[in-house]
């Protein structure tokens, strides 16, 4: 009888996100082989991959990325991430934008608002991130914290350019129907009601919104229906509430919209969040 072939199985998904130093901060060790859709992030994110490589739209177009790379994004920067022959591994961090303002205030000279290369290799930053990284995540404690601070402000100093980043020129009636989007989004918004306001009609609205802003207004509401349960999760608001709050039909609706773009749970969420604060808990006292 011929051999059996032992079955090889696919190694798990890990998504893990990390207790941090500093508030503000989400640290996440990953491994998939998930293609993650269009959306978008309140935070700066900055990632190293470490093994693998992808292939992802950013707001400079598609770009590549494999071992020793280091990927960027700026808040409400729509991008994905699709896998490119297999799983890849990376560790990621998200800096709220007030944690970045405040490092490139202390900065001599002073740089631009948003970081300007999707993709950085062949230099020393991927480094440098690295310790930005171990700083983030690593032991409690005042030389903790300065170490921190340190990288922090050398990585913010390297990624962002020289300059401010320039408002793109979008038409009047695109800009009314993103603001009006921002303003009613936890109430129930029509597609007629917002091309009424942007005074164009559903479908030039849908384009010209597609186009500004990287997503349809429908797809655009629905990040910031998940930006702000993350919020809400974050500041120790139970899932059902949040979920409800932010505008979620339920909670396992919240769950399976937060999971297709994070790749992990909002209870995982929750769960590392109570645990910074715990942390940062112990170290004050």
């Amino acid at each position: 009888m011929p051999r059996s072939t032992p079955c090889r199985s696919r190694p798990a998904e890990v998504f893990r996100p990390l207790p941090c130093i500093a508030e503000g901060v989400l640290a996440v060790a990953a491994r998939s082989a998930r293609a993650f859709p269009r959306h978008s992030h309140d935070q700066f994110g900055i990632g190293l991959i470490l093994r693998g490589a992808q292939a992802s739209a950013s707001g400079r177009g598609e770009v590549e990325s494999g071992p020793g790379a280091l990927v960027t994004v700026n808040p409400g920067e729509v991008h994905d991430g699709r896998p490119i022959g297999g799983a890849r591994v990376w560790t990621m961090l998200y800096l709220d934008p007030g944690l970045v303002a405040t490092a490139r205030a202390g900065l001599a000279g002073g740089t631009g608002e948003e970081f300007t290369r999707p993709v950085i290799e062949g230099t020393d930053l991927p480094g440098l991130f690295d310790e930005l990284y171990r700083a983030a995540t690593g032991p409690a404690g005042d030389a903790g914290r300065m170490a921190f601070d340190a990288a922090l402000g050398e990585v913010v100093l390297r990624l962002c350019s020289g300059r401010s980043a320039a408002e793109p020129s979008h038409t009047p009636g695109v800009l009314m129907a993103r603001d009006y989007l921002h303003d009613r989004r936890d109430d129930g918004v029509r597609l007629a009601d917002l091309a009424a306001a942007a005074g164009l009609s559903p479908f030039h609205l849908t384009r010209a919104f597609r186009a500004a802003f990287g997503l349809p207004p429908h797809a655009y509401l629905l990040q910031l229906k998940v930006a702000q349960a993350r919020r809400l999760i974050a500041s120790g608001l139970p899932l059902s509430r949040a979920a409800a709050e932010a505008g979620f039909a339920d909670q396992s609706h919240l769950t399976r919209i937060f999971t297709r773009q994070f790749g992990y749970s909002p209870a995982v969420f929750a769960r590392s969040q109570r645990k910074n604060v715990q942390d940062r808990g112990r170290r004050r006292s």
